[in-house]
């Protein structure tokens, strides 16, 4: 019989963890959490201390039972739930739910799900660190309080089903007000000057833009101006004054924070925050892998640290040695954050063996799966590679008093670009199409004049708020996600392409947020909590002092707000279909399952149909509404209103403009336009007003 227990929280965890250990230990689940603060009420006592009041969570009487069964058995109880202030205090609710103050009990953390991380664990085994359940416990009865004093104020002042929250109210402030700027954005014309020349003796033409004259740049702001300008410069001549050489080096990328991931994720892989993290969750808990078992394929996924551990760096000194050469290696600095808190009881997210490479495993992971690992791997492998070189080139060109310039780069060393790079990173250009001296003689081919119009700031996408979450100090690693999730499901705002937009229900609730409760909404006093948070986990401030100092102000913001709102009214959007009982236009209602078309005289009519959304575009087929759909396995296409009559279906967004080479429809791919008759191919790029 097995002398020591073990538990984790997640059962795919037992079976990884099950295999390095022998027959002395056996490795039990909690499934999470088995107390919490009730949902029926605040479960404080604000009179008494501000006393959180825990209690088994529903459904969780078996399993605790089942665990009270198996610490019996055991001669010693090790808790090995998450290395973060969340796993620390799942370990102390297990603590007190199963009495293991009468049993030898443990605390052990491991930052992999390896054989030799969780064994040298066991070796140093210490108490549960009450500053880290304290700093959680804060953080969920200040979030409680939050929820469960605001909320009913929304619900009494605007409708049912409303939420706030300490993170997600901040967070739905940034939406807004990057709304706010798009709205008040007044675009400014500008213009831009290209001039193709011909270098003497090389047959392909170079292109240099614009720069000014020899008091410096100039902006070019109408039209009338770059057509005197173009006047003035058609005839002149062109000279070469100045070509500049010069080198220049791109850092590795660091390897993977929580936000970091998330982010390249969603810009390489279309990941949604929520997605990224379930998928990082099976990578770190264990996959099933040919001739191992189950495997821990990445360190822990919620981190705001880069730092490597030594051994992990050596692992990746020697992968790089052996395949790509000394000269690849990286320095053994890394530098990171500065100006801000980083929780470093962790690691960067990297993989926990580089030999495990991507292509070693592709037959074995499911595609997702894999794509996610091999942009974690080549990411932490980048990371610790040596920085990649250019070669520059600066030419200076002139044509009577004005000055035209062109850059460009040559790689020299590739460096860690041989393994990654990162989507947001500039194409690099190659060197000159021409090869360009200062006695080459040139000759004007062209003048291309565009006109330009300065562009709003961009809607914020997943990955941009995340990235301004961690900017601003909203949140944690572990919050992101699910704060970005929440704002969706309430229907506070709406994700439509990858762009998040905030709907007139969210508009009202950051209203009404701003005037009564401008404190919860405000980003550096919500930063500041996240500060305070971590002083909690230092043990250099006390928790109750937190909540004491927050909840007076909270409970007098309530109250004025239950007296001085006015109560808003959210209209239902109105949709073109008709109720076949009633004769009136049905409205969009939101159920379980996302939108569907109600009729507005209920209860009386209790009419429902499926809800489908109009793209603009009439079906090439027969001319019916083109509309969002979804297929059996939740990817998204483009259909037919019509259908079963009619059968058309696109993967990509159908636009209204027909192809000028054989008129067949084309669909959005990227910022171009692709004709869809694959015999065709024709491409309409975005395209800007010129200057004859």
């Amino acid at each position: 019989m097995a002398k020591y227990l073990v538990i984790v929280e997640s059962p795919a965890k037992v079976k990884t963890i099950k295999k390095f250990l022998g027959n002395n230990y056996q490795v039990v689940a909690s499934n999470g959490h088995v107390r919490d603060l009730p949902k029926s009420t605040m479960g404080i006592d604000v009179e008494n201390d501000y006393e959180p009041k825990y209690i088994t969570i529903r459904g969780k009487g078996d399993v605790l039972s089942n665990l009270r069964k198996e610490v019996k058995k055991a001669e010693k109880v090790y808790l090995a739930t998450d290395p973060d202030r969340e796993g620390e205090a799942i370990s102390w609710h297990l603590y007190y739910a199963l009495k293991l103050n009468e049993k030898p009990t443990y605390r052990i953390t491991f930052n992999e799900i390896t054989g030799k991380a969780v064994k040298e664990s066991l070796k140093h085994p210490r108490e549960i660190d009450m500053d880290l359940v304290n700093a959680q416990q804060t953080r969920r009865i200040l979030d409680r309080m939050v929820g469960y004093r605001i909320s009913p104020v929304l619900w009494a002042k605007i409708k049912g089903k409303l939420s706030a929250g300490r993170v997600q109210s901040a967070t739905l402030r940034m939406v807004c007000d990057r709304e706010k700027e798009i709205d008040a954005f007044v675009p400014e014309e500008y213009w831009t000057l290209d001039a193709s020349l011909e270098v003497d003796g090389q047959k392909r033409p170079i292109t240099a833009k614009y720069y000014g004259n020899a008091s410096g740049k100039q902006d070019l702001k109408n039209k009338k101006q770059v057509e005197d300008l173009v006047k003035s410069i058609q005839k002149k001549a062109f000279t070469v004054k100045e070509v500049k050489k010069g080198e220049r080096t791109r850092k590795s990328p660091l390897p993977f924070t929580t936000s970091t991931m998330q982010q390249e994720a969603s810009k390489t892989l279309n990941f949604a925050t929520q997605k990224t993290m379930r998928l990082a969750q099976q990578l770190y808990e264990g996959v099933e892998i040919s001739g191992e078992g189950t495997v821990g394929l990445i360190s822990y996924l919620r981190t705001d640290s880069t730092r490597v551990s030594d051994e992990a760096r050596t692992q990746a000194e020697k992968y790089i040695d052996a395949n790509y050469g000394k000269e690849y290696l990286g320095s053994t600095e890394t530098a990171g954050k500065t100006g801000q808190k980083i929780q470093d009881a962790h690691e960067a997210i990297r993989p926990t063996d580089v030999n495990r490479t991507p292509s070693s495993l592709k037959d074995q992971l499911p595609r997702d799966l894999y794509r996610l690992y091999t942009l974690i791997w080549k990411r932490f492998m980048a990371s610790q590679m040596a920085e990649a070189k250019y070669e520059t080139t600066s030419v200076r060109i002139q044509a009577g008093e004005e000055i035209f310039t062109l850059s460009a780069a040559r790689v020299t060393f590739d460096g860690f670009r041989s393994v990654y790079t990162e989507t947001e990173e500039e194409e690099e250009s190659n060197s000159l199409q021409a090869a360009i001296s200062e006695k080459s003689k040139l000759k004007l081919l062209t003048l291309d004049p565009k006109q330009h119009f300065t562009q709003p700031p961009a809607h914020y996408t997943e990955a941009a708020l995340v990235h301004e979450m961690e900017a601003q100090g909203i949140g944690r690693p572990s919050t992101y996600a699910p704060t970005i999730t929440n704002l969706v499901q309430r229907r506070y705002v709406i994700k439509e392409q990858k762009n998040l937009f905030v709907t007139e229900l969210g508009n009202a609730v950051n209203d009404m947020m701003n005037q009564a409760f401008p404190s919860i909404v405000d980003l550096r006093f919500t930063a500041n909590m996240e500060t305070l948070l971590d002083s909690v986990e230092e043990g250099t401030v006390k928790w109750k002092t937190v909540i004491a100092n927050f909840y007076p102000d909270l409970d007098e913001a309530v109250k004025a707000a239950e007296k001085e709102l006015e109560h808003v009214k959210i209209e239902d959007e109105v949709s073109e279909e008709i109720c076949e009982n009633c004769g009136v236009h049905m409205v969009v209602k939101y159920g379980p399952h996302g939108k569907f078309l109600a009729c507005p005289n209920f209860p009386e009519c209790r009419n429902t149909k499926t809800f489908y959304e109009r793209i603009g575009v009439p079906c090439p087929k027969c001319g019916k509404d083109v509309v969002i759909r979804m297929s059996k396995k939740g990817r998204r296409y483009f259909g037919c209103m019509g259908f079963p009559d009619c059968d058309f279906m696109s993967w990509n967004r159908p636009v209204k403009e027909r192809c000028p080479e054989c008129g067949s429809y084309m669909v959005e791919k990227g910022n171009r336009m692709v004709c869809a008759n694959k015999e065709c191919g024709h491409i309409i790029s975005n395209t800007t007003e010129k200057v004859d």
